[in-house]
C-alpha cells in the first residue's frame, strides 16, 4: 500500500488534517484528474484535504471547458458558428454550485480541531478550512462531469454525424429518456460529492434540491445550442449562381417594387377576400424558391386571390424579376397590402419558409447583400402596425414552434412545421419541397379550403415520411393555434370558396415569375 492510498479518503475537509510538515504540499495535476474522474463514477476521490493550486484550478477548468466545447461541435455536421452567448448562458450553474457548496460545507467550529497554535478559521499554512473544501470540491465537481459529458456528447455526435443509423433512435421518448438519464447522472455526482465533504445534513439536502431545480431550469429555459449550423457557408460552398450587385440591379428592384405594389388588387365590397405575403429569405438553397413559388400559386388558385399574392424571395436568378425578401420589404409589403384590403373583414395569409434555429430567428441570406434574420416579434409588429385583423400565418422552418406564442391571438391562426425543440425536414439543398410545404400546400390545400382540415390531414403524412426518411431527432411535431375570433371568419371563407366553380391557374401579383 502506498502512502497515497493510506491517506484519509474524505476530501476537502479531511478526517485528519495534514501535519505541519505537510503544509503547503499538494497533489500533482494528474492525481486531481484521476480523482475527479473517480468522483464522476460515484467513487471516493482520495485527496486527503489537499488544496489545488490556482494554476491547477485554471488548467483543469480550461480542460473541462475546452473538451465540452469541442465535443458539442460534433453535434452539427458541416460548417458551424459558435454561439458564445448560448455557451456562456449554461455556466451560471457553476456559480450556483460554488455558493451552495460554500454554504453546505462544515464551518470551522464544526470541523476537526485546528490545533492550539492556530486560529479557529485556519489549517496548516494559514489556509481557511472552508476555502480548502470549496476549492477542492469545485475542481472535483468540474472533473466529475467529464464521464457523463463524454458519453452523452459522444452518442449525440454519433447520431448527428450519421455514425449510428437506427430507427430506434428516432423516438422522441428515447431521446428525452436519454437526456434525463444524463441530467440525473450529472446532478447525482454533484450531490454525492458534497455529501462526501459535508456528510448528510439538512444543508446537504437543501443543496441537492436547489441544484436539481437550477439544473431543471437550465434545461427548460436555456435550450440554445452552443454551435449553430452555418447555412451561409454551406450554401456558398456549392456551385451555384450568385447575386451580382450593380446599379442596374438596385434600379430594377426599385422599379419592380413600384410595379408590384401597384398590381395588388383592391378588396371587393361584401366579399371576404384573401391576400397573401409569401416570404423566402434564404437564397443559397433552391428549395425555398421552389416552395415559395408553389405556395404563391396555390393561394392564388385555390383561395380566389388572383392579384392579391405578393411573393418576396431571395435568389440569384430572380433579382431582376422578384422583390427581395428582407425584413424592411416585409414590413412595407404588409403595409401596402393592408391599404388595399378590408383590414377588419379580409384575411391576410403570411407564409414564411427558410432555415430556423433554436433562438427562433428565421435565417436570411443573399450574399453579398446583407440581410438580417427575421424574428416573430418583427412580423407581429408589422401586422399590428398595419392594422390587419384576420391573420393566417404559416412558418416552415426548424424550431418554428417558437413562433406560435409571439404570434397567437384571438383573430389569428398560426401553424408551424415543427415545435420549439425539434427540426423540421426537407429543407436540404437537394430537396424539391419541405415536408411541411408539400403535405400542407401541395397536397391537402388542393383538396379543401379549410386550413385546419388540411393541417390535421398533413400531420400524419409528415410523421410517416419522417420515419421513412430516418429523421434522427424525433418527430418534428407541427403546431397549430386557432384564435376564437378568426374561426367563424375562416368558416365563412370556406363556404364562399366551396361554392365557386373550379378556377383556371391564376398568376401571382409579381412583375414576373421565374
Amino acid at each position: 500500500m502506498t502512502a497515497f492510498d493510506a491517506q484519509p479518503t474524505l476530501p476537502g475537509i479531511p478526517e485528519a488534517l495534514p501535519s505541519r510538515d505537510d503544509a503547503g504540499t499538494g497533489l500533482p495535476l494528474w492525481r486531481w484528474l484521476l480523482e475527479g474522474l473517480r468522483a464522476g463514477v460515484f467513487l471516493k476521490p482520495r485527496v486527503a484535504g489537499r488544496l489545488p493550486t490556482p494554476l491547477q484550478i485554471l488548467l483543469m477548468t480550461a480542460l473541462v471547458l475546452g473538451l465540452e466545447l469541442a465535443l458539442s461541435r460534433l453535434e452539427v455536421p458541416g460548417p458551424a458558428n459558435l454561439d458564445l452567448q448560448a455557451w456562456l448562458s449554461g455556466w451560471w450553474t457553476a456559480g450556483v454550485f460554488l455558493g451552495l457548496a460554500w454554504w453546505a460545507l462544515p464551518t470551522p467550529e464544526t470541523a476537526p480541531d485546528s490545533g492550539p497554535d492556530r486560529g479557529p478559521d485556519e489549517v496548516a499554512g494559514g489556509r481557511p478550512m472552508r476555502l480548502m473544501g470549496v476549492a477542492a470540491c469545485f475542481v472535483l465537481w468540474l472533473l466529475s462531469s467529464l464521464p457523463a459529458t463524454v458519453v452523452y456528447q459522444g452518442v449525440i455526435a454519433a447520431l448527428a454525424q450519421g455514425w449510428i443509423k437506427s430507427p430506434v433512435f428516432s423516438s422522441p421518448w428515447l431521446y428525452w429518456g436519454f437526456y434525463a438519464l444524463f441530467i440525473a447522472w450529472g446532478v447525482g455526482t454533484a450531490v454525492v460529492l458534497v455529501w462526501r465533504f459535508a456528510g448528510w445534513t439538512w444543508r446537504t439536502a437543501v443543496f441537492a434540491l436547489v441544484l436539481l431545480a437550477s439544473t431543471g431550469l437550465m434545461a427548460w429555459q436555456f435550450q440554445a445550442r452552443t454551435w449553430q449550423e452555418d447555412f451561409a457557408a454551406r450554401g456558398a460552398a456549392a456551385e451555384r449562381p450568385r447575386l451580382q450587385l450593380s446599379q442596374q440591379t438596385f434600379e430594377a428592384q426599385q422599379a419592380l417594387w413600384e410595379k408590384t405594389m401597384a398590381a395588388i388588387a383592391h378588396q371587393r365590397p361584401g366579399v371576404i377576400d384573401v391576400y397573401a405575403l409569401v416570404f423566402a429569405p434564404y437564397a443559397p438553397e433552391d428549395v425555398f424558391l421552389r416552395e415559395s413559388t408553389l405556395v404563391s400559386r396555390v393561394l392564388a388558385e385555390r383561395f380566389d386571390a388572383e392579384g392579391r399574392v405578393v411573393h418576396l424571395v431571395n435568389h440569384a436568378t430572380t433579382a431582376q424579376t422578384q422583390l427581395w425578401a428582407t425584413a424592411l420589404n416585409m414590413e412595407r409589403a404588409i403595409d401596402a397590402i393592408a391599404q388595399r384590403m378590408d383590414r377588419d373583414k379580409d384575411v391576410l395569409v403570411v407564409y414564411m419558409t427558410s432555415h430556423g434555429a433554436s433562438d427562433f430567428k428565421l435565417a436570411a441570406s443573399h450574399w453579398p447583400l446583407q440581410v438580417p434574420p427575421v424574428t416573430p416579434g418583427e412580423l407581429r409588429e408589422a401586422l399590428d402596425k398595419a392594422g390587419v385583423r384576420n391573420r393566417v400565418i404559416a412558418i416552415s422552418a426548424c424550431y418554428s414552434g417558437g413562433w406560435v406564442e409571439p404570434l397567437a391571438g384571438d383573430t389569428t391562426l398560426v401553424m408551424t412545421a415543427a415545435d420549439a425543440t425539434h427540426t423540421s425536414y426537407g429543407c436540404g439543398s437537394r430537396s424539391e419541397l419541405t415536408f411541411f410545404g408539400r403535405a400542407m400546400f401541395d397536397e391537402q390545400l388542393r383538396k379543401t379550403h379549410s386550413f385546419e382540415q388540411a393541417f390535421a390531414r398533413a400531420v400524419p403524412l409528415i410523421k410517416q415520411r419522417e420515419i421513412d426518411a430516418g429523421k434522427e431527432d424525433g418527430f418534428s411535431n407541427p403546431q397549430i393555434r386557432v384564435g376564437a375570433g378568426i374561426a367563424p371568419v375562416l368558416r365563412a371563407l370556406e363556404k364562399r370558396l366551396d361554392a365557386l366553380p373550379p378556377a383556371a391557374p391564376a398568376p401571382v401579383a409579381t412583375a414576373a415569375r421565374p
